[in-house]
């Protein structure tokens, strides 16, 4: 089995350097989805309340058979949620969901500046930590006047940014935003959902050079940048192979390579600027 190096997060606690994405993925099929990933030695799930597949996170982990103290799990605090109240019972009912005693890192899942109550919400996590109900805190989709806005206003640097991020939207100005505030970037979409990057021709020379596929080649690309990617796919094979990447090592002049692949209008779905998206409930 693949080891997977461990991250430090900047409040000590410790994270595996890829996760599994579990977008999309819900019922018994899930379940057996999830197993079948820690079974073959994914230590790290990334759920959130939007997936609706928190029962089935929750119930993977009790059927793997695997000490949940070797587990880190996530999810996200929805839009609905940001009001301090709602986001304190709403971060118990993820828990119960879960049949789970506490979050590895809870984030909160985008700003939505328009209706500006991200700070609320980061303040009901703040105190959920001390609560013990969470590990590590921490946000997704935020840019660098959110970031900032939270650590002014209540003193804590989120642990955790997690962004859409691959070689046709790499995400240079944010991965050095949050490299200053000591904030470890995840990459949802590493791969760029439904785009054919995998076929770019950068990357099938460096598959037949290091005989790995393409896949394996952009999450390493990740990896070397520092990022921990969530990738996600259906079948079984890949979700084994997706985790063998600890094993070679992309040149400097390569990195680059990959890194121009970036498009000035690179995300998945056009409009999820967020400082103007409004999250799906």
């Amino acid at each position: 089995m693949m080891t997977i190096p461990q991250l430090t997060l900047n409040d000590g606690w410790q994270m595996p350097a890829i996760a599994l994405g579990t977008a999309r993925v819900r019922g018994g099929a899930a379940v057996n989805q999830f197993q079948a990933a820690i079974h073959d030695g994914y230590r790290s799930i990334d759920t959130a309340t939007s997936y609706d597949n928190e029962g089935a996170v929750g119930e993977a982990i009790r059927r793997s058979g695997v000490p949940r103290a070797d587990l880190f799990v996530s999810s996200k605090l929805p839009g609905k949620y940001h009001r301090y109240a709602d986001a304190t019972t709403a971060i118990q009912e993820s828990l119960y969901r879960l049949g789970l005693d506490y979050f590895d890192a809870l984030l909160i899942h985008w700003p939505l500046p328009k209706r500006d109550h991200y700070v609320e919400a980061w303040q009901a996590m703040i105190d959920a930590q001390q609560r013990g109900l969470i590990r590590s805190i921490g946000v997704s989709n935020f840019e660098p006047e959110h970031l900032d806005r939270l650590i002014q206003e209540t003193g804590v640097t989120p642990a955790i940014n997690q962004i859409e991020m691959h070689p046709y939207w790499n995400q240079e100005r944010m991965l050095q935003v949050d490299r200053e505030r000591g904030i470890l970037t995840q990459a949802w979409s590493p791969l760029g959902r439904g785009s054919d990057v995998v076929k770019e021709p950068v990357i099938t020379q460096l598959t037949a050079k290091y005989h790995k596929n393409p896949v394996q080649i952009i999450l390493r690309w990740h990896h070397q940048r520092g990022v921990v990617p969530l990738p996600r796919t259906h079948n079984l094979a890949h979700q084994r192979t997706n985790l063998e990447i600890f094993d070679f090592e992309l040149t400097t002049a390569e990195m680059a390579q990959i890194n121009a692949l970036t498009k000035v209008e690179g995300r998945v779905v056009a409009g999820q600027d967020p400082n103007v998206y409004e999250e799906f409930e």
